[in-house]
Parts: C-alpha cells; sequence; structure tokens
C-alpha cells in the first residue's frame, strides 16, 4: 500500500462533544437519583446556604439571609449569598456536573459546603417547566447583575441587566410549575418542606416573615433540671417519630463533628428490621432514612443528629459508605454501651424497664463484647427451670448450668429436669445458647453443659432389678412397635407422677433419624452412600413412668398387639407433650394407634351383652 492510500489510517480522529438530552436527564434524576419530588426545595436551600457560607469567608460581617415567597404555582427564593457575574453563569450553572465547590480555590474548603457536585439545580426540573436566576457577584462589586433563563427542553439564555435590577449582591431563583406539579410549589407545601429540610440551618430563613430555623437544636437547648430535659426530648421525640421513648442517649462525638440524640423505642422490634435515623448535614436535613449510622445490634433505638464530617451520596439522600462513617458508626455505639453501663451502675429500676422491652438488642452486643456480658450478667433475663433468671442467679443456685440449644429440646426436659432438681436453662432463643457457653469466661469457675438425653436419664431413678424382669415380655413388645422409628424404650421412676412417658432424644438422634429415613427413600445409588453414613449416636428414646398408674397398667396386659398401640399412644402423647414437629411417620402413627384404641373400646365379644 503507497503512502497516499496509507494517509487516512495515519489521521488522528476528531474529538467530539457528549451531546446531553435535559428532558432524559430530569427524568432520570427524578425516577432514579432522587426519591421524590421534594428534594427540589432542599436544592434551593442547600445553594442558597453555600452562597452565603461563601460570601462569609471572604467577608464575615455579609449578611446571611434566606427569603422563600410562594404564590400561584411559582416559588421566588432570595439569598444574600456570594452572587454569579456572567461569566459564572455560563461556566456553572450551564454545564452540567460543574460545581462551584471546586472552583476559584475552594477545593480546600469543600467541607463548608453541603453541594459537591454540581446537578442540584436540575433537581428543579422535575417540577418547573422554567427556572429564571438573577444574581449579582459580591466578588466583582462592579459587575452588572446577571440574568440566565432556562427551559426544561435544554435551551436557556444569559443577558445582562441593568444595575438597579438588583443593587444588593446575592441571587434569586424564580420557579414556574410544570404541569401536574402546582401543588409542590403551594405556599403550604414549601413552607411544610422548608421546616423539614430547614429546621436546624443556622443561616435567617424565611418563608415570607416566619422564621423556618428552630435553633439551638433540641438537644442543645437549655433546661432547668435533668428532668426537665428529658421531658422536653420526649416531646421532641413524639412530635418526629411519633412515639415516646423510654429513655434518650445523648451522642456527642466531637472529633467527627457530631451532636444529636437517641431515642429508645418503647417496644419490642425484630433485629432483622432496618433502623432508619435522620442526618442533617450542617444543619440542612440529608436524609430520614440513614440505615448504615449504627451497629446493627443497636436497633432498639432511632437517632436524629447534625454532622459536618459524614459523606453524603450524589442524591443527598443517604451517606456514603467510608472510613469516616465507620469509625462514626463505632463512636455511636460506644456511647450507647455507655449509657447501658451508666443505667447498671446507677439505676437499675430504667435498666430493668429497658431490658424487659430490649433485652434482645443487649445479649446481641454481649455476645460479642466481654465487658458487656460482665456488666449485663446480673440482668439478662433467661428462661430457666426455676423460673426467669439471669445467669448471674442461676448459676449461684446450680453447680453445673446445664443447657438445650432448642426450644424444643428445653420442652421435653423441663417438667421433668425440674422435679428431678435438675436445673436447665432454655438456650433456644436468639443468641442464649452463646452467652451461656460465654459465662466460664466471665464467670471463672463456673461449669457449662450441654444437656443431653443421656445426662436426663442418668438423673431419673431407676427400677428395681427383679421388677424389671418381670415386666421383660412388656418392654419387648414395646420396643419392638417403636423400633421402626428409630426410638428405644427404657423404664424408669420419675415425678411427677402425672407424666406417663417422656420422649427424649438430641441433635445427633435427630440427624442419624433423618438420615435413615433419606435412605429408605432413596435409590440404590444413594441409598448406598446414605448408608455408608450411617452414625454410631444414641438413638431417641421413650422413657416410661414405673410411678405412672397408667403404664402399670399398661405393663400388665397380656394382649402383645394392645401393648403395641398402647406404647404407639404413649409415644405420640410424649411427642405432642415436647410440642416437637411431627414427621409424617408420627402422624400416620398417631393416627393407627387412635384407630387401634377406639376399635379395642368399641369391641364386642360374642355372646355377651353389648358394653355399656
Amino acid at each position: 500500500m503507497d503512502s497516499q492510500t496509507s494517509q487516512p489510517s495515519q489521521a488522528s480522529p476528531s474529538p467530539h462533544t457528549f451531546q446531553v438530552d435535559l428532558r432524559g436527564l430530569v427524568d432520570l434524576l427524578s425516577h432514579h437519583l432522587y426519591s421524590s419530588p421534594k428534594v427540589y426545595l432542599r436544592e434551593l436551600l442547600q445553594n442558597a446556604v453555600d452562597a452565603i457560607t461563601a460570601r462569609r469567608a471572604e467577608d464575615p460581617d455579609a449578611p446571611a439571609t434566606v427569603r422563600l415567597y410562594a404564590e400561584d404555582g411559582t416559588l421566588r427564593v432570595e439569598d444574600s449569598g456570594i452572587g454569579l457575574t456572567e461569566s459564572d453563569v455560563h461556566s456553572l450553572l450551564a454545564t452540567i456536573g460543574r460545581s462551584s465547590k471546586r472552583n476559584d480555590g475552594l477545593e480546600s474548603a469543600r467541607s463548608d459546603f453541603l453541594g459537591q457536585f454540581g446537578i442540584g439545580l436540575l433537581a428543579c426540573f422535575v417540577v418547573a417547566e422554567r427556572i429564571r436566576v438573577v444574581s449579582r457577584s459580591a466578588r466583582t462589586p462592579d459587575a452588572a447583575p446577571v440574568e440566565w433563563t432556562a427551559a426544561d427542553d435544554g435551551s436557556y439564555t444569559v443577558r445582562v441587566l441593568p444595575h438597579e435590577a438588583r443593587a444588593e449582591p446575592g441571587t434569586t431563583v424564580h420557579l414556574v410549575a410544570r404541569a401536574g406539579a402546582g401543588e409542590w410549589l403551594s405556599e403550604e407545601r414549601v413552607r411544610s418542606l422548608a421546616r423539614d429540610f430547614g429546621a436546624l440551618l443556622p443561616y435567617d430563613v424565611r418563608i415570607g416573615d416566619e422564621a423556618i430555623a428552630d435553633l439551638p437544636a433540641p438537644w442543645d437547648r437549655p433546661h432547668p433540671s435533668p428532668f426537665a430535659r428529658r421531658a422536653a426530648l420526649a416531646r421532641h421525640c413524639r412530635e418526629l417519630f411519633g412515639f415516646t421513648p423510654l429513655d434518650s442517649i445523648d451522642l456527642d462525638v466531637p472529633l467527627a463533628g457530631i451532636r444529636g440524640v437517641a431515642y429508645v423505642l418503647p417496644t419490642a422490634v425484630s433485629p432483622a428490621q432496618r433502623a432508619s435515623h435522620r442526618v442533617h448535614l450542617k444543619g440542612m436535613l440529608l436524609t430520614e432514612r440513614a440505615e448504615q449510622l449504627l451497629p446493627d445490634w443497636a436497633f432498639f433505638v432511632r437517632c436524629v443528629l447534625d454532622t459536618d464530617s459524614l459523606r453524603p451520596t450524589a442524591s443527598r439522600e443517604s451517606l456514603y459508605e467510608d472510613e469516616t462513617l465507620a469509625a462514626v458508626r463505632e463512636a455511636l455505639g460506644e456511647r450507647i454501651r455507655s449509657w447501658l453501663t451508666g443505667l447498671a451502675a446507677g439505676d437499675p429500676e430504667r435498666l430493668a424497664a429497658f431490658l424487659s422491652v430490649h433485652h434482645l438488642g443487649v445479649k446481641s452486643l454481649a455476645r460479642h463484647d466481654a465487658g458487656m456480658l460482665r456488666t449485663m450478667l446480673p440482668w439478662l433475663p433467661f428462661e430457666t427451670t426455676d423460673g426467669r433468671l439471669s445467669l448471674e442467679e442461676f448459676a449461684q443456685r446450680h453447680q453445673v448450668v446445664h443447657f438445650t440449644r432448642t426450644v424444643e429440646e428445653y420442652r421435653q426436659v423441663a417438667p421433668i429436669a425440674s422435679a428431678q432438681g435438675v436445673g436447665v436453662v432454655n438456650g433456644g432463643y436468639t443468641y442464649d445458647s452463646e452467652l451461656i457457653e460465654a459465662l466460664p469466661a466471665v464467670r471463672p469457675g463456673t461449669a457449662v453443659s450441654e444437656l443431653d438425653a443421656d445426662t436426663v436419664t442418668a438423673h431419673l431413678d431407676t427400677v428395681d432389678p427383679a421388677e424389671e424382669l418381670a415386666l421383660a415380655g412388656f418392654l419387648a413388645a414395646a420396643r419392638a412397635r417403636l423400633d421402626p422409628l428409630n426410638c428405644d424404650v427404657v423404664l424408669r421412676a420419675f415425678h411427677p407422677l402425672s407424666v406417663p412417658a417422656l420422649h427424649l432424644d438430641d441433635r445427633a438422634a435427630r440427624h442419624e433419624q433423618a438420615r435413615a429415613e433419606a435412605e429408605e427413600q432413596a435409590d440404590d445409588l444413594w441409598a448406598g452412600i446414605l448408608g455408608s453414613l450411617r452414625g454410631s449416636a444414641p438413638r431417641a428414646r421413650l422413657v416410661l413412668n414405673h410411678l405412672n398408674p397408667l403404664i402399670r397398667r399398661i405393663s400388665s396386659l397380656g394382649d402383645p398387639d394392645l401393648v403395641g398401640t398402647a406404647t404407639e399412644s404413649l409415644y405420640g402423647q410424649a411427642l405432642l407433650m415436647a410440642q416437637r414437629p411431627l414427621r409424617p411417620a408420627d402422624s400416620a402413627l398417631l393416627n393407627r394407634a387412635f384407630i387401634g384404641l377406639l376399635e379395642w373400646a368399641t369391641h364386642t365379644d360374642p355372646g355377651k351383652d353389648d358394653r355399656r
């Protein structure tokens, strides 16, 4: 190929400029970036506050006012901020993504500003079809006022106005509502949104003559007594979140620039429920749904706070997950820990009231924090055979702290263990077994042991060998009937006398039972594999109470079939008493035993009168 034909392939391609479809971008903002059209007012307030901040950085005595006027589907927002020149308007307002906070040497001072992304004014197109901005620069006093007018089709015009069009530096933004959005620019709606977003702003913000800011913040206001402060914060919580808190916790982290309060919920909530908190950024409400602000275990509080250190996302409706947020989360969690420790040390009544509702949250914290477990040990409630007690009280009563890992296991053994003097803690609830196993670490010398079927059986009285030998035929028939269910039958004497039989198993026995059932239903290949996994764990057992009159009568029956039917009935009744879930085989057994007993009870012997 000659040089002439190869020349075009060597030429550099001409650069092109991205084209922006403003209407498409507005649709993207309204449906995907912002959660609601209401954010338009936050963006207007934010721009006004940032403009005032920029002006006061150069002139600390400059006025700091924002005024909002809503009427007939229009809104006017005036501020006494830094203002713009004609070149600023072309550079900043007409260039999507460019922010004044990145220019003119202000990069190092970005932490003083709310907005950092250069897209805030676009949010106004969510509710407005036209935006008009009139501004005069405080940095260039001799510059004439400038007007920038933009439509939602992406077009805009700029013109220089006479000096008398705006005598003082600052900016005025005019909005004209788009079709169907007039309600968002009504005076009532603007007032409500301004109060919500701007209640903690440090400047003089008014709608008409009505002040919007409500300073100082509720947690910074002076009160004549701690009781009066607690009552005032409770009122604030009712107004903000709609509930009266059990207590309030100050959240003061000076190094992170955080001030606020956490309100303790008056009712229990699920640990899986994500808590939502209100976060203000330099006085402006950032979000009402900050979920990652506190550690997961602190699901029993709702927070409201103001910060100047946390970083917002582009939509400014949530927090950016970074190292700063992680450090703040840990610091706020420490404040809540300190509050709990203080209650344990000086206000046991309030602590008891709190734990009666939120013990699950404290248990979640204590399982990872030995210091918190040690502090809360005398207070955290557990279900035990001695009643509802703390682990500290229970360990003082029993040399060995026995526990079960499931609620079903506890229900099996609780009545019998209690009658035999064996103390058992129900570890089947969330976090309980982990805390029980951690007990020796915070209470040295305490013996903790998981309760199994062998331990329970060992605490039951054995039957005289001669009596048990006399009942060998009865026991053989009973064992033969329950053998297909992988359940053994043993005879013991125990209290209470009213319990005829006790079903005992453990996790290993249930695992072996499940394996055997799967093996029966599997094809030859899987049956062989499952057979190779056969365990040596003891089988479940039905413990018959030799002291119970019904057991004595059944053991004297001479009919092996009737003994088998009665044994199946006792087995089913023991399962039901333990509130165990029934397998299909168990349900079939119960039905078969019930029908068998009915047939026996209604059987008519030929040659005799019908039984009455």
